[in-house]
């Protein structure tokens, strides 16, 4: 089967060049640490571009499909106009996120708005900007959706999230599909939710029915398992009501490889499961093959990004291990402390260096738990060395904060030799630009 960019390790224009430095995208990330300071994000539009074409040509096989972003992976304007040009829709999951693909003259038909507790004044950008769908989570959503839809004289297109009961081995965070979830229709629910869309919610139009099982997926049965329950609760919908839904949303989750011993599968692999098994549960249940929509994120972006960090202090425990501390850390990369995830690294200006000694990466913050990669082999180390961590475009921008009132990281993008600021390092200024004092304690 053939691979895909999401079984790499690193950008797929990693390379060393003369001066014996990294560099991706045609870019010395020496350079690059040099000219824009660290905590540095990076991302290579070679590699995004090229899994994008993975997916594409993965699914062609299959007539009617639409590529749906994550855009909680990672979601700038810059990225959304990129994936755009490569014809991807976006699930998008906040106010924040349909402004941003919005700003970036992303086709809002070609948007749809996801989420389990969505605001009234979401909804109501969502609808006056035209997003063309909008997964229902729960009861109450279909109720204030049909409400304010009705209420600007406007049909809202929607699809039921259901959970499908599929749990798949991953991490308990990040596992969105079985039955004990926040998310969604428990199957038994359906019936009382088309129900209420026929017979009273008429600025509903529902189209289909959407599921995710998890995200980091390694598994390709989950797939199959999936489609062949939201099929066939087509089919009995379709028996029961009369109704002929067109639409399935499997959602994404596919695995990436952060650390040698992953070994997610291919897009194509999942793409020949998810195929085969629509096809056979569609003869199976008698119904018209309905559009698929599926949601890649972390798939999508999380190879093409890097972190650049400049190496400080270090602390040689007696005995016991040697921590490297680098100028960023949790706030820029939660999801060690989060979910205990690994990664793996390599010093920018050593790589053909032999790796002579195992330490541990700790970052800047006030937290013990604050430790980015636990024993690392690495070549001799010094402080002002470059340290790029690989796999980083999903999850560590999206999800970075303040804490310590530390300033986010600038994000650039590289390719052909060039690099292009994407998001703005911020400022002192922009920490303090929405605090106020009350005149009664001036």
């Amino acid at each position: 089967m053939q691979e895909s960019i999401n079984q790499s390790l690193k950008p797929i224009t990693t390379e060393i060049n003369d001066n014996q430095n990294l560099e991706i995208g045609g870019c010395d990330l020496v350079e690059l640490a040099q000219k824009y300071s660290t905590p540095l994000y990076v991302l290579d539009e070679a590699t995004l571009r090229g899994i994008c074409q993975n997916y594409k040509q993965a699914f062609s096989s299959y007539e009617k499909v639409n590529m749906m972003y994550a855009s909680k992976a990672l979601c700038t304007m810059a990225t959304s106009a990129i994936l755009s040009s490569e014809g991807f829709g976006f699930d998008v999951v906040s106010g924040g996120e349909i402004y941003t693909v919005y700003k970036a003259g992303v086709d809002m038909s070609k948007v749809l708005f996801n989420g389990n507790n969505k605001s009234v004044d979401e909804i109501k950008l969502a609808l006056d900007l035209g997003v063309g769908r909008f997964s229902v989570d729960n009861f109450l959503e279909l109720s204030l959706l049909n409400e304010i839809a009705k209420s600007e004289n406007k049909i809202a297109n929607i699809l039921l999230r259901i959970t499908p009961g599929i749990e798949c081995h991953t991490h308990e965070y990040i596992q969105t599909g079985h039955l004990d979830s926040k998310f969604g229709f428990d199957l038994t629910q359906v019936d009382e939710a088309v129900s209420l869309i026929l017979d009273e919610y008429k600025n509903l139009n529902l189209h289909g029915l959407h599921a995710h099982i998890g995200s980091q997926i390694f598994e390709t049965q989950v797939y199959h398992d999936e489609i062949e329950i939201l099929v066939k609760e087509l089919s009995r919908l379709d028996e029961k009501f009369g109704l002929k839904l067109d639409e399935i949303n499997i959602g994404g989750g596919l695995g990436v490889k952060y650390t040698e011993k992953d070994l997610p599968p291919s897009a194509f692999e999942i793409a020949d499961v998810i195929i085969k098994s629509l096809n056979a549960s569609v003869e199976k249940y008698g119904i018209e093959p309905p559009t698929l929509f599926i949601e890649p994120g972390r798939s999508i972006i999380s190879t093409s990004g890097v972190t650049l960090y400049t190496l400080g202090s270090s602390k040689q425990v007696p005995k016991g291990k040697k921590y490297v501390a680098v100028d960023g850390g949790m706030s820029d990369n939660p999801r060690p402390s989060m979910y205990q995830a690994e990664y793996s690294a390599q010093i920018a200006n050593k790589p053909l260096d032999e790796n002579i000694e195992t330490v541990t990466i700790a970052g800047r913050f006030c937290e013990s738990g604050d430790i980015l990669i636990k024993d690392i082999s690495l070549p001799q180390i010094e402080e002002g060395d470059i340290l790029c961590v690989y796999n980083t475009g999903a999850y560590n921008y999206s999800m970075a904060s303040n804490y310590n009132r530390v300033q986010k990281p600038q994000m650039v993008l590289v390719n052909n030799s060039q690099s292009d600021i994407i998001v703005n390092r911020e400022t002192l200024d922009d920490l303090v630009a929405k605090d106020v004092i009350p005149d009664r304690l001036k």
